[in-house]
């Protein structure tokens, strides 16, 4: 039987290369976005809805009835919003009416929510998922709030419900406004203040190629496993500096800043051990391959 699939934040990253994959299969996929116009291309079909608008997911969810839901969409801090009510409504809101309308059209319905390492209370060494979580902004706030309460209507109800915890991963996809791509971008533009800023900040952390992240993903999705947290990551130290001068070495750039770390810091890193072990996942690439491939992106692109 051909199932039927919901993405929501179906003009973010991970949405854009999970449709690639997914529109090669048999499935009926529908992708939910606020701004993209309703059409229907193959296999995939796009709605273009507000999600807290509950009474009409209700009738889309009702009438389609998923049996898997990945819900991606989010207002992310590095959009550098920081009002409350913005995330109340979209980081907890609308996730709420995306869960109940899933549920309330399919009991049996698979679900995902797609959360961020900002959650936990450990800002640098190693993490799984069993570390303690702690709310530090709005945006971890609802996050954290958001999984408790799906959490608990899991333990009563028995459904099948799954927090995937995404550590930090880029692609050509990548909106500009986040850190690797405005990185990149400054190096086209050869801003050696920014650069400056950067190396002085000397910051490491767990970073990965969003495809590989994604693949993790499909595979959740289709898979039996029904665990209340996964852990998605690299589980490796990796260096911000040493991502620059990866680029701008291998295009051989003039940007004359060295980039030699004196200290090596241990960023936030993710035990990703029970993702692998659960969904038999590798990864193929590495964060230096996602940055060549958003240098020459940007640089093909010409407008930045």
């Amino acid at each position: 039987m051909t199932k039927n699939v919901f993405i929501t934040g179906g003009l973010g990253q991970d949405a854009q290369i999970l449709i690639n994959i997914l529109k090669k299969k048999k499935i009926n996929l529908t992708i939910l976005s606020r701004t993209k116009k309703s059409k229907t291309l193959g296999n995939v079909k796009f709605i273009k809805e507000n999600l807290l608008n509950k009474r009409r997911l209700d009738l889309i969810f009702i009438k389609k009835k998923p049996d898997i839901v990945l819900h991606l969409a989010s207002n992310n801090p590095s959009f550098n919003e920081t009002n409350y009510k913005i995330f109340f409504k979209e980081n907890f809101l609308a996730t709420k009416n995306i869960f109940n309308s899933t549920f309330q059209s399919n009991q049996n319905a698979k679900f995902i929510f797609c959360s961020s390492s900002q959650i936990f209370k450990k800002k640098s060494g190693v993490v799984t998922e069993k570390s303690q979580n702690i709310i530090t902004t709005d945006y971890t706030n609802f996050r954290i709030k958001s999984d408790n309460m799906m959490l608990k209507y899991k333990k009563k109800k028995k459904i099948n419900y799954t927090n995937a915890i995404l550590f930090n991963h880029d692609s050509k996809f990548r909106n500009k406004k986040f850190l690797l791509p405005r990185i990149i971008i400054s190096i086209i533009k050869k801003d050696i203040v920014f650069l400056k800023n950067i190396k002085k900040l000397n910051i490491f952390s767990d970073f990965s190629h969003a495809e590989d992240i994604c693949n993790g993903l499909y595979k959740l999705m289709f898979s039996n496993i029904n665990k209340d947290k996964l852990i998605f990551s690299s589980g490796k130290n990796t260096s911000i500096n040493k991502i620059i001068e990866y680029v701008i070495k291998k295009n051989k750039l003039k940007i004359n800043i060295i980039f030699n770390e004196k200290k090596i810091k241990k960023g936030l890193i993710g035990n990703n051990y029970l993702a692998k072990k659960e969904l038999k996942w590798n990864h193929k690439k590495n964060v230096y391959i996602a940055a060549t491939e958003i240098y020459k992106h940007y640089l093909r692109k010409g407008t930045l």
